[in-house]
């Protein structure tokens, strides 16, 4: 098994708030299809199985750092694009953003083999929809409650 260097540990660990704790909003608006303000589990599946389809431009069934880093700049760029931050700051931003897209692609990578399976992608998707369905409801509202690590 391959681990981490010291240095790729440290973002890793920095980074991890941020991979965990996603904006309830923006979390809810990805995915809500329907737009009712309830994220529902099976609405948060779909929309991954649809990103990572759409991520994966060689339909090959895995996903490359080029075409997961891609696909997140993107998404990074319509954001920013429509930010009032002054340029200076939306430099910085997708420096940052991008840098964080890269180490994530390594957690994501679990078996280190410079691809992210389907299962990979999945494992932490799911993990991210429990983290914010605080009520194990199935549905992730407003209502429920910052995940475990937000709370004091």
């Amino acid at each position: 098994m391959r681990l981490l260097n010291p240095l790729a540990l440290c973002l890793v660990l920095a980074a991890a708030p941020a991979l965990a704790q996603h904006d309830r909003g923006e979390f809810i608006g990805a995915f809500d299809t329907d737009r009712d303000g309830r994220l529902t589990r099976a609405e948060y599946d779909a929309g991954r199985a649809a990103r990572f389809a759409a991520t994966d431009t060689d339909r090959d069934g895995t996903l490359s750092e080029t075409e997961y880093v891609g696909e997140y700049t993107a998404r990074l760029e319509r954001r920013l694009a429509a930010s009032s931050d002054p340029e200076d700051r939306k430099t910085e931003e997708r420096q940052r953003q991008t840098r964080q897209a890269k180490v994530r692609f390594g957690v994501l990578d679990a078996d280190h083999d410079k691809r992210i399976s389907r299962a990979e992608y999945d494992r932490v998707g799911s993990r991210s929809f429990d983290e914010q369905d605080s009520d194990r409801d199935g549905i992730v509202t407003a209502a429920d409650r910052p995940a475990r690590r937000d709370r004091n």
